[in-house]
């Protein structure tokens, strides 16, 4: 999804700001996904032309005071602590521990929302990249970033399974230097899964995605 694609999704908070972590509500709605308190709701469904939150999230302790014919099969993800929950309530979906990250609100609400659920959010970018392999340079670009992988333009085709050092700078990171395998196709891209990343690079690729939606 781009930074800039409107809002595909409403998702109703029963729970305070203290149970996110910091800008992670504003990260998922620079990904299509508006969270809103219930007394915001009738004014953002009105623009948007909706009639019906796609996704509940509500706090554990504010749990009983949901009724149960509101909204009734709109599913619901619990922020809890470390003890999770018991699924004895047919309307939750997911558990999520108090603060709830950008990163676990990010998958659960795939999961349970979309036909193709991604684990991490993919960033549109454009950036030049130097691959090698066996002895072999060759050029390209990288048009889609994830922690866990990218989609890469190249100048020389591979075959599905290769893998082949991956190199590239991020603003204000600096270079990576990555080992990348082509998973799939998307003619005439190849998209490429990072292996073995290391703590460091992981959290670099992760700050870079988390910036640039925030900045855009």
């Amino acid at each position: 999804m781009s930074a800039s694609e409107s809002t595909s999704r409403i998702i109703l908070a029963h729970a305070g700001r203290e149970a996110f972590s910091d800008m992670s509500r504003s990260i998922l709605s620079r990904l299509g996904y508006l969270i809103v308190r219930p007394e915001e709701f009738d004014d953002c469904a009105e623009s948007l032309g909706r009639d019906r939150p796609d996704l509940r999230i509500v706090d554990e302790r504010s749990i009983a005071e949901i009724p149960d014919d509101a909204y009734s099969t709109v599913p619901i993800i619990v922020l809890t602590g470390s003890h999770g929950v018991s699924g004895a309530d047919p309307r939750i979906v997911g558990a999520i521990q108090r603060p709830a990250g950008m990163h676990e609100l990010y998958r659960v609400i795939q999961e349970v929302l979309e036909d193709a659920p991604r684990s991490t959010p993919r960033l549109p970018v454009h950036l030049k990249a130097h691959c090698s392999r066996d002895g072999c340079d060759w050029t390209g670009a990288v048009l889609s970033l994830s922690e866990g992988g990218c989609l890469l333009r190249s100048t020389a085709p591979q075959n599905l399974g290769v893998t082949f050092t991956l190199r590239f700078s991020l603003p204000r990171t600096g270079p990576l230097v990555l080992d990348a395998e082509v998973t799939y196709q998307l003619v005439p891209d190849l998209g490429l899964t990072f292996q073995s990343t290391s703590p460091t690079d992981r959290e670099s690729i992760t700050n870079f995605i988390q910036r640039s939606l925030l900045d855009d």
